[in-house]
C-alpha cells in the first residue's frame, strides 16, 4: 500500500511553513515543499510566501530553483547508468585517470610553508568513481575549506564558473583515507562526459530527464522557466535579509555547454526522480526503467563503514556569506553511526523524526533538501533560495521528512 499523509499531519505542516514566511524580510521570503510515494503519488504539496522578499508575486508550485548539490544525486545516476553498461567501473583507478587526466596528475595539500607557499606531495594511490561519488577522494570547496580557498588565492577560485581550471585543485588527503565534501562528483559528471562523448546536458536529457518525462529541470532553463525563477537572498548576521544575484547567471543567458554545473527545477519535477529511486529504478508513472533494482540498492548502501562519524568532523563556514558552520550534519544519538551512499548521506538507524533506515537524503547550498526513505516508500524536496547554507529549513525539512 503507498504511503498516504493524514489530513492533520499535512494541514500542521502547511502551518508551520506559513509561520515560517510570514514575515518575508526577516524569516523566509518563500518556499515549496513536495512530497511523493513510490507509486510517484504527490502525498503532500504547498507553496508559500513571495517568489522574493521584495516581490509581489506569490510563491507557486511552478517556481524554478537553483538546486546546486542536489543536482549531484542526478549526475549519479547517470554515472551508475555507465557502470551498469559496462562504460565505467566503480574501482578501476586506471580507467579514471586514463579518462580524466586531470586526477592523475592531482597532489596531495600537505599545508604551507616558506612565504605561504603550498607544499604538495604526489599521491600514492589511483583515484576511482567510488572515491569520486562517496567524497574520499580528496577534493574540496574553498566555502567549506580554508586550505582550498588559501592555495586559490590571490585569484581565487570559483566552483560555480563551470570552468575546469576552477576544479582543478589539491587534494586534501590520500585518496580513499578521509572524507570531505567537495567538487568529487562533479568530477565524476566529467568521466561520464569523457566515456560518453556527450555533453552532460545532453546525456541526462536523453537518459533521465526525458524517460520520466520531466519537462522543467534543466542547466539551461527555459524562457518559460526562466519566467518563473525564485528569487535569491542573503542573510546577514543581524538576521536581516535582502536579495541578491544568483551564483549561477550565465546558464540563465547563455546556452554555453561549459557553463554546465548545477540544475534549475521544478521541485515537483525533481521528485519524479525520487519516486523512481523508491521503486527500485523504475518511474512508477512511465514505466521507464532508468536503474537496476541492485543498483539502487548500491547507492543506498553505506560505502564508507570503517568512517562512522564521518559528518561529526565539522565543516567550517571559509565564506561566510555562502555557508554557515556546521558542526554536525545529521545530529543523532553518538553511539549510532553516520553512512553515506552513492552520492548522498545516510540515516542508519530510524531518525528521531521517523525516517526509515537508510534513508537516503542532501541538500543544496542556498537552502534546499531533499529526501527518499526507501523503507517506508516516502520521500520529497523542500526547496529555498537563501543564503548562507545551513539552519534556514532544518525544521521544515524534518517535520516534512517525518511524515
Amino acid at each position: 500500500m503507498a504511503h498516504t499523509l493524514k489530513a492533520e499531519s499535512a494541514a500542521n505542516i502547511r502551518k508551520a511553513i506559513d509561520s515560517a514566511t510570514s514575515e518575508p524580510k526577516t524569516k523566509i521570503p518563500g518556499f515549496v515543499c513536495v512530497s511523493v510515494n513510490k507509486s510517484g503519488d504527490e502525498i503532500f504539496s504547498h507553496a508559500s510566501g513571495l517568489r522574493g522578499a521584495e516581490s509581489k508575486e506569490k510563491m507557486d508550485l511552478d517556481s524554478v530553483f537553483w538546486i546546486a548539490s542536489c543536482t549531484k544525486m542526478v549526475g549519479g545516476i547517470a554515472c551508475l547508468q555507465l557502470v551498469e553498461q559496462g562504460k565505467l567501473s566503480l574501482d578501476d583507478g586506471d580507467q579514471a585517470e586514463k579518462l580524466c587526466p586531470e586526477l592523475a596528475r592531482a597532489k596531495v595539500l600537505h599545508g604551507f610553508g616558506e612565504n605561504d607557499k603550498p607544499i604538495l606531495k604526489e599521491k600514492k594511490t589511483k583515484i576511482t568513481l567510488r572515491m569520486l561519488l562517496s567524497h574520499t577522494a580528496g577534493f574540496g570547496y574553498t566555502f567549506f575549506n580554508p586550505e582550498i580557498r588559501k592555495f586559490g588565492f590571490p585569484a581565487g577560485i570559483d566552483e560555480f564558473s563551470g570552468r575546469i581550471e576552477d576544479m582543478e585543485h589539491p587534494l586534501l588527503f590520500e585518496p580513499g583515507t578521509k572524507w570531505a565534501y567537495g567538487t568529487n562528483i562533479d568530477w565524476a559528471c566529467v568521466l561520464v562526459e569523457r566515456a560518453t562523448g556527450i555533453a552532460l546536458s545532453d546525456y541526462i536529457q536523453q537518459n533521465i530527464f526525458n524517460p520520466l518525462k520531466i519537462k522543467n529541470m534543466s542547466f539551461f532553463p527555459s524562457q518559460e522557466m526562466k519566467s518563473h525563477l525564485a528569487h535569491m537572498h542573503q542573510r546577514y548576521p543581524d538576521g536581516h535579509l535582502t536579495t541578491r544575484e544568483h551564483l549561477l547567471r550565465r546558464p540563465l543567458y547563455e546556452n554555453s555547454d561549459a557553463q554546465k554545473k548545477r540544475l534549475f527545477a521544478q521541485p515537483r519535477e525533481y521528485v519524479k526522480i525520487i519516486a523512481t529511486l523508491l521503486n527500485d529504478g523504475t518511474c512508477p508513472k512511465t514505466g521507464a526503467k532508468i536503474l537496476k533494482k541492485e543498483t539502487v540498492e548500491e547507492m543506498f548502501r553505506n560505502q564508507i563503514p570503517e568512517m562512522p562519524n564521518f559528518g561529526r568532523q565539522g565543516i567550517e563556514a571559509a565564506i561566510p556569506e555562502l555557508t554557515n558552520p556546521i558542526p554536525d550534519l545529521y545530529p543523532q544519538p553518538h553511539e549510532q553511526e553516520q553512512g553515506w551512499g552513492l552520492t548522498f548521506m545516510l540515516t542508519i538507524h530510524e531518525g528521531a523524526t521517523g525516517r526509515g533506515r537508510n534513508t537516503g537524503w542532501w541538500a543544496g547550498l542556498p537552502n534546499l533538501f531533499w529526501w527518499a526513505d526507501r523503507e517506508k516508500g516516502v520521500g520529497g524536496m523542500v526547496a529555498s533560495q537563501i543564503l548562507p547554507f545551513a539552519g534556514e529549513l532544518n525544521f521544515v525539512f524534518l517535520a516534512a521528512a517525518g511524515s
